[in-house]
C-alpha cells in the first residue's frame, strides 16, 4: 500500500514506539493523524513533525471519541493504514499478599484499553478504508500492537499478558473477516523497547534488560519498531501476521 500522499493514523503517536512511527511515516509522504489521550503533547509533537501531522485527541476507549477522530479525516486524502500502539500495562497477581483473591479491577482496566481499545481502532478504520476505491487489489491496512507477553507473560503480567494474547487472536480472525473488504491486518509482538515506560528504570536495571536479549543484546530501539510497521503497510503478502520483534528473546518467569 503506497502512503505517500495518503492519511495514516497512528495511536499512542505522541510518544515512544508511536511517535517513532509517526515520524518514520510523515518521512514517507504520508499525512499522519496522532491519536492520542487530551492531555498527551500530541499538539507539539505534531508540529515538531511538520505540516504532514496533526494531533486528534481521543482515549482509544471511548467509542463516540474514536469515531468523532475518524469523521474529522472524512474530507481528507484516503485513510491508508493505521498503526494502533497505544496501551498500558500494570502489575498484577491471582493472589494478594495475604492469599486472598486479587481485586479485578485493574485487570478489566487494562483489558478494556487494551482489547477494546484495538477493537475499536480495528471497527472504526476498518469502516473508513472500506469506503476507498482498490489500489493493487487492497484498500488499507491496520498495524495491531501486542507484546511478547502473549507467548511467555512474566509473573505480575497477568492481565497484560491475557489482553496482548487476545490482540494477536484479534489480528488474525480479523485479517480473514476482512479479506473481502480488500484490507489487510497484521499484529507486532514487540520484546523490551527504549520508550519512555522505561524511564523509572535505573541504568542497571535497563542494562539487565538489555542483557537478557540474546541478539543483539540491547533494547529496541523505536524506530526499529517504526520501519516493520511501515515494511508492513509496504508488503501486500503480508496478511494475518503476529511478528515478533525482540532479538530472540524469551522472557523468564519473573
Amino acid at each position: 500500500m503506497e502512503i505517500s500522499g495518503k492519511q495514516v493514523v497512528v495511536t499512542g503517536g505522541a510518544s515512544g514506539l508511536g511517535r517513532a512511527t509517526a515520524e518514520c511515516l510523515v518521512a514517507a509522504g504520508a499525512r499522519v493523524a496522532i491519536l492520542d489521550l487530551p492531555g498527551a503533547p500530541g499538539d507539539a509533537v505534531a508540529a515538531a513533525l511538520g505540516q504532514g501531522a496533526r494531533f486528534l485527541p481521543a482515549d482509544v476507549t471511548d467509542d463516540a471519541a474514536v469515531a468523532g477522530a475518524f469523521a474529522a479525516l472524512a474530507d481528507g486524502p484516503p485513510l491508508a493504514a493505521v498503526v494502533h500502539c497505544a496501551g498500558r500495562g500494570g502489575a498484577f497477581r491471582v493472589l494478594d499478599r495475604e492469599g486472598n483473591p486479587s481485586d479485578p479491577a485493574l485487570f478489566e482496566t487494562i483489558l478494556r484499553i487494551n482489547v477494546m481499545g484495538s477493537l475499536n481502532l480495528l471497527r472504526h478504520g476498518a469502516s473508513a478504508m472500506a469506503r476507498n476505491a482498490p489500489e493493487d487489489g487492497e484498500r488499507g491496512v491496520i498495524v495491531l500492537t501486542s507484546s511478547v507477553a502473549a507467548f511467555d507473560g512474566q509473573i505480575g503480567q497477568l492481565p497484560y499478558a491475557t489482553s496482548k494474547g487476545g490482540i494477536v487472536s484479534m489480528g488474525f480472525v480479523a485479517a480473514r473477516d476482512l479479506a473481502a473488504r480488500q484490507i489487510r491486518v497484521c499484529t507486532i509482538a514487540p520484546g523490551v523497547f527504549d520508550t519512555p515506560i522505561l524511564s523509572r528504570l535505573t541504568d542497571e536495571q535497563k542494562a539487565g534488560l538489555a542483557g537478557s536479549i540474546p541478539h543483539p543484546s540491547r533494547l529496541g530501539r523505536p524506530d526499529e519498531f517504526a520501519r516493520l510497521a511501515r515494511h508492513i503497510i509496504d508488503n501486500p503478502m503480508l496478511n494475518g501476521e503476529t511478528i515478533r520483534l525482540d532479538g530472540a528473546l524469551r522472557m523468564a518467569p519473573k
